[in-house]
């Protein structure tokens, strides 16, 4: 029951016609509003099931009414804005190599949304997210941000991926063994520290931010299958460094990036700017015009980003070093990586590199901490008393790692951001590969529909200018750095705001 506000004028109780319309204004914007968000959610809904049997009862916008030329042009032409738009994707976390070094961005899935973070991983394929089954992943996770489970049955939107679907048999690699009807897809993702994760495929409604102006977004949606992880290990379930899942912006067709572009929702090509300084930073979907880019070939029939380094430069002096080192057995190309946070070479190049930056200062004294850093103290500036390092590769791209990123402090030390990988794992063993330690303070552009990566140095507190495609106008996308101290929807945020209002009313 509704209870009508009366105010007191002269001890006598009267009703307040003003602060009926306000209340009632109030309950009338709450109820638009949910009933545009479930609008908008489920307007999202828009593809078939690849083969599992659902009928869905299809009308037309237009149905009973005249089909005017330009009534149907303006309906494609509000579609078309948002197709093959900008998507600005909130960053947080920080690549910090003493730290928990990791960068996550926000997402929203399912219908009703909810807030999911994710780890951005662009050496990994899928994207997952911890679910109900997961009985021992942690509540709270980095810098205490508190976790979510994703729950299929709780979403309007939610469904299960078969193993006889397309998507499955293509990311088997054929049909798989035993396969019968409504049995679920299952995947198993491991990644090069040893963790995994366990689970099985769905499919639902991921929602992001489209850019539509200057430093403006508005909500978009497409339809992503992705892991719905039951089980993780080593980092994955470390409550220090724990968050809801990653997110793959590998060059398989099983990422989200390339499940939107196969829509036609944004172009098959991203770029980031990991702030090593402040955290956060800027990551984009689509067509990057400013700051200029240069770029060189991604080395073909590889899972990763590969590209071909063709020297390394300490200072002025160029390490002796044979094109084939390069190319160690299988491994080629060097891995631009995201998801890892230092830089690992081969033994090889690992080993005179750090010989070469340790002349400029010979009475340095090094130990080696937990078995794997090797460190030095040192009181002065680092940038004044050591050499950058530039790595080169074809197409004459550069990138130059200055003291300051491939020296970290730790406990009272200078460590190298640099690892040897000749004593990684079999796997891994001599393989050439720049994480976050490198990447940091540089605009990376990954141009997947002509086949180049490139790079520039760049502030990455700063903005970009994306190009949307269909008006052909540029627009700025910023910086940003998400707090996970506070977790709340906008959803509830606008409940608060309605019930605040309406208690300022009752009270006065």
């Amino acid at each position: 029951m509704m209870k009508t506000m009366a105010t007191r004028v002269g001890g006598i109780a009267t009703i307040s016609t003003a602060s009926i319309a306000k209340s009632l204004l109030l309950l009338f914007l709450w109820l638009a509003i949910s009933l545009t968000s479930a609008t908008s959610q489920s307007s999202g809904i828009d593809e078939g099931d690849d083969g599992g049997g659902a009928v869905f009862t299809v009308s037309s916008k237009f149905a009973g009414m005249d089909r005017s030329l330009s009534a149907m042009k303006a309906h494609d032409s509000l579609r078309h804005l948002q197709m093959l738009a900008g998507v600005d994707l909130p960053l947080g976390g920080t690549g910090r190599p003493d730290a928990v070094g990791l960068y996550y961005a926000r997402i929203g899935i399912g219908t009703p949304s909810r807030d999911y973070y994710v780890q951005v991983d662009t050496g990994s394929d899928i994207m997952w997210v911890n679910c109900i089954q997961c009985t021992e992943c942690p509540k709270k996770g980095y810098h205490g941000l508190e976790l979510t489970l994703y729950d299929p049955k709780d979403s309007l939107t939610g469904e299960l991926v078969s193993c006889d679907q397309q998507f499955c048999v293509e990311i088997s690699g054929g049909p798989v063994s035993d396969c019968s009807a409504n049995v679920s897809c299952l995947y198993t993702e491991l990644y090069g520290d040893g963790s995994f994760s366990l689970g099985y495929f769905v499919k639902d409604i991921v929602q992001y931010d489209r850019v539509s102006g200057d430093l403006q977004t508005k909500s978009a949606n497409g339809s992503v299958i992705f892991g719905c992880g039951a089980r993780q290990s080593g980092d994955l379930d470390s409550s220090d460094e724990a968050l809801d899942g990653i997110l793959g912006f590998g060059k398989s067709n099983s990422s989200m990036l390339s499940q939107l572009a196969s829509t036609g929702r944004v172009r098959k090509m991203f770029a980031h700017c990991l702030d090593g300084v402040n955290g956060g930073g800027i990551f984009a979907i689509g067509h990057v015009v400013e700051p200029k880019v240069n770029t060189t070939p991604l080395v073909q029939n590889t899972p990763h980003y590969n590209v071909n380094m063709t020297a390394v430069e300490v200072g002025r002096e160029f390490l002796n070093l044979t094109g084939d080192v390069f190319e160690i057995g299988n491994k080629k190309g060097t891995i631009i990586d995201s998801g890892t946070t230092l830089a690992y070479l081969p033994q090889v190049i690992y080993e005179p590199l750090v010989k070469t930056i340790l002349s400029w200062q010979s009475d340095l004294k090094l130990r080696t901490l937990h078995d794997q850093y090797l460190c030095f103290q040192y009181s002065e500036s680092v940038d004044d008393g050591f050499p950058p390092v530039t790595f080169h590769f074809e197409s004459s791209l550069s990138l130059t790692v200055y003291p300051r990123e491939y020296l970290f402090p730790f406990e009272g030390l200078w460590c190298f951001g640099w690892q040897n990988s000749g004593m990684q794992s079999r796997d891994t063993m001599n393989i050439t590969l720049l994480g976050d330690l490198v990447l940091s303070n540089k605009l990376v552009l990954y141009d997947l529909e002509n086949q180049v990566i490139g790079w520039t140095e760049y502030n990455c507190s700063s903005s970009i200018q994306l190009k949307d495609e269909v008006t052909g106008s540029v627009h700025l996308v910023g910086a940003h750095y998400l707090s996970p101290a506070w977790r709340l929807s906008s959803q509830w945020c606008i409940i608060f705001l309605l019930t605040t209002a309406l208690l300022h009313d009752l009270v006065y």
